[in-house]
């Protein structure tokens, strides 16, 4: 008797190990291992040689570019992205001759984050709702909901909105996105966008982008 299709694709070169939770619609590419006792959600993509340890938990609808390794105490929310080679991380003070399995840091992606290629995230902090890591940034600090961050240490240099464009200042003294139109508010560090609850999702598909991030500004971006 043959087994029940499986709810995810896997590709054939995939070692996926038993027992894990896989969600429905979730793709595996080539040369990935998901190790027993992993946590996968649904509609996911998994890149190229992805590896993801027993116990990390990956949400719904995150997007895994090739050659990026969870490890075990890494946690990522719903609708993350993660850039090709980045790097996670989960003990501060590796040494060889020394095992830390018993003092794992927590690393925590919150939902619709992003982190750049080859940025390097220093296991213990958490990356807030919708920032954005930039390419080859290096993280040693928790980041704020919508920062921008790039660098070596990383910095905040801007705010992203939801839909992946920097922030901009409008006359009502509110910050707007360029490709949205949705208007955020910022108080300090805390940024909120006042159009869209914060644990809404996007468009589900995927929507087509509407504007190239260096398109320039109009007035009506700033509202004039």
């Amino acid at each position: 008797m043959s087994e029940p299709a499986k709810p995810f694709f896997a590709h054939p070169s995939a070692c996926i190990d038993e027992p894990c939770d896989i969600g429905e619609g979730t793709k595996v590419w080539h040369f990935c291992h998901i190790s027993a006792g992993a946590r996968i959600g649904r509609a996911c993509v998994l890149g190229q040689n992805v590896f993801v340890a027993g116990t990390a938990v990956i949400g719904d609808g995150v997007r895994i570019q090739n050659n990026v390794s969870l490890y075990d105490g890494t946690l990522v929310e719903d609708d993350v992205f993660l850039g090709p080679s980045a790097v996670l991380t989960n003990v501060v003070n590796p040494r060889a001759p020394i095992d830390r399995r018993a003092f794992l840091d927590t690393t925590r992606i919150r939902r619709g984050a992003t982190v750049g290629a080859n940025a390097t995230i220093v296991c213990g902090v958490t990356i807030g709702r919708h920032a954005f890591v930039g390419a080859g940034a290096v993280v040693t600090r928790d980041v704020p909901d919508y920062a921008l961050v790039t660098g070596v240490p990383a910095r905040r240099t801007g705010w992203m909105s939801r839909h992946g464009h920097k922030l901009v200042a409008a006359r009502d003294g509110l910050l707007r996105c360029p490709e949205s139109g949705y208007r955020y508010e910022r108080r300090g560090d805390i940024v909120r966008c006042l159009d869209l609850d914060e644990d809404a999702p996007l468009a589900r598909p995927r929507a087509a982008a509407t504007r190239h991030y260096r398109d320039p500004l109009s007035a009506e971006d700033t509202d004039g």
